[in-house]
């Protein structure tokens, strides 16, 4: 397990497309497949950040039922990816209940699709993690992206995935999971 790595997904402060400061709603993909990409890399949480009291009660019975309802029985792998998920109004709160675990203060990482002046490459963050155990929060935004006061908030940005070409907004899933491949992934070859 990668104790000292979370990920939060958050949903407000976040943008529309008229880059008005928005809440976004929360997504059964988000919460099952990011979860599930959060286990296979090992991190020890999920934070599902909204203020939104019906979008955390929805959460709340869709984790619900994969732990202790019919689907933990069904599928056990799912209920063991769902058991990172913890939901949280704000990302403060996020910060907050991630930071109870270290006696060292957490680096909030805000991520995004467009270039920022300092942001931390995926290879020093890599080897933070791994060589000096610095605990770090991965903030990732819903709909157009995290607001600006979240990254002037945040200790480091990350700097943002790169493709092929000129087109850059990949679905949040995919966005963290080539993320996590990055910070945590093996990058030895493994024979089978």
């Amino acid at each position: 397990m990668v104790e000292n790595l979370a990920v939060a997904l958050v949903h407000h402060p976040v943008y529309n497309k008229h880059r008005d400061v928005v809440t976004t709603a929360v997504t059964n993909l988000d919460i099952h497949d990011i979860a599930r990409t959060a286990r296979t890399y090992g991190l020890s949480r999920y934070y599902l950040v909204t203020p939104s009291a019906e979008q955390q009660a929805m959460i709340q019975r869709i984790t619900t039922h994969w732990d202790t309802g019919w689907g933990g029985g069904y599928n056990p792998d799912r209920r063991e990816a769902l058991s990172l998920v913890r939901v949280v109004p704000t990302l403060a709160e996020a910060v907050a209940a991630f930071q109870q675990r270290f006696d060292r203060p957490v680096t909030v990482v805000a991520t995004g699709a467009r270039r920022r002046a300092d942001a931390v490459s995926f290879a020093a963050l890599r080897d933070r993690l791994r060589h000096d155990g610095q605990p770090c929060l991965l903030v990732l935004g819903t709909g157009w992206g995290l607001a600006d006061e979240l990254f002037a908030e945040a200790d480091e940005t990350l700097e943002p995935i790169v493709g092929c070409g000129d087109y850059n907004h990949l679905p949040v899933r995919s966005a963290l999971a080539i993320m996590l491949d990055r910070l945590l992934g093996q990058r030895e070859t493994i024979s089978t």
